[in-house]
């Protein structure tokens, strides 16, 4: 394996990844739908979404990370409050419930907040996505036009440079994609030019892809979360029913579509399956032209993980998927930052930026 000198060494970036640090931050994602609850830092240039966890090792102080008292080396800025959470719609919606701020100058929003699958017998054992929908802190459904109001005042007042739509798996056959393209429309039309990507379950009907990057999407984002099929159905029974051959075809297309390295899928370190299987399997996407984002799993509060008293992986083993997987993507000429919009552009979930990748 070989690891990139990018500042920060990868086992660091991996262990900030799974045991957080100790300190006060402005921006703070609480569980939904994504993988992490995290406070939003800046750590050696690079965005960083960490746990904020009183029990890490890892303590902030004077925009240092220490550990035992001693200097790690790496330096921590927090990412400051943007002034967009401060606005309203004219009809009384915060804006930071329709949309927030991911890193430094990625603005995220999952523009249906409820899923199908989230009943128990269904639900991603990981996921929270309508948590936050029942602690008050998001909206249901987002509208185009609210969509675009938020993405025009993020940009023009906090420098957003990108913007990330995802969405809860609905009861139609697109599986949300005829939304997201809708609102990809409006905000396109409101900042013409901003990179934007979008997340969304295999459609039934592939042709949903192509009117998602119709509609103005510049990257697709089809996560599987697990890639063994075992690990799949004990941790995602609902998407685990849908047949990896779905995931497969839907990444094809998207991969015809969106062009190479415009394509993406979450792989969570940490549910069980093993760590050879896991990067060979990487490689295969990686083969497709499929860029696999790799992050720890996070047992984040509201999912039934906690519940079952997950815990998270080694530090250890995250760090070596992830630079294996790292000389992969970066032997395939393939590079997170060159897909414009969406998480593996952004990279602060994941300690793959740490790599190279």
């Amino acid at each position: 394996m070989t690891i990139v000198d990018l500042g920060i060494p990868l086992a660091v970036r991996s262990a900030l990844a799974v045991r957080g640090v100790r300190t006060e931050t402005s921006v703070r994602r609480g569980p939904g739908a994504g993988p992490s609850d995290d406070g939003h830092l800046v750590v050696d240039g690079v965005n960083a979404a960490l746990p904020i966890d009183p029990g890490s090792p890892y303590v902030v102080r004077d925009g240092r990370i220490y550990e035992d008292g001693t200097d790690l080396g790496v330096a921590v800025t927090p990412v400051a409050r943007p002034r967009f959470y401060d606005l309203a719609t004219a009809d009384g919606v915060p804006y930071r419930k329709i949309a927030l701020l991911h890193g430094r100058d990625v603005l995220a929003s999952t523009v249906v907040q409820t899923c199908i699958r989230y009943d128990e017998s269904q639900r991603c054992r990981f996921c929270a996505i309508e948590e936050s929908l029942r602690a008050g802190s998001t909206v249901a459904a987002k509208t185009p036009a609210q969509l675009a109001e938020v993405a025009a005042a993020a940009v023009a007042l906090d420098g957003v440079r990108q913007v990330v739509l995802t969405t809860g798996t609905t009861t139609g056959p697109d599986r949300g994609a005829v939304h997201l393209a809708r609102c990809v429309r409006a905000v396109t039309a409101a900042v013409p030019g901003i990179p934007v990507q979008v997340q969304i379950e295999p459609p039934g009907d592939l042709d949903a892809i192509d009117e998602l990057h119709r509609a103005g999407a510049t990257a697709i984002g089809i996560h599987a979360e697990a890639l063994d099929d075992d690990v799949r159905r004990a941790w995602m029974p609902g998407k685990g029913a849908v047949p990896m051959a779905e995931y497969e075809a839907a990444w094809d297309r998207a991969v015809a579509v969106f062009g190479r390295n415009r394509v993406s899928t979450y792989v969570l370190v940490g549910l069980g399956e093993d760590p050879d299987e896991l990067v060979t399997a990487c490689g295969r996407l990686v083969e497709r032209g499929v860029y696999p984002f790799v992050v720890p799993l996070r047992v984040l509060p509201g999912t039934l993980a906690h519940a079952d008293g997950a815990t998270p992986p080694d530090p250890a083993v995250v760090a070596d998927v992830t630079g294996r997987v790292a000389d992969l993507l970066r032997a395939a000429g393939m590079r997170g930052a060159d897909q414009a919009a969406g998480c593996a552009a952004c990279g602060a979930c994941s300690a793959l930026p740490a790599a190279g990748a």
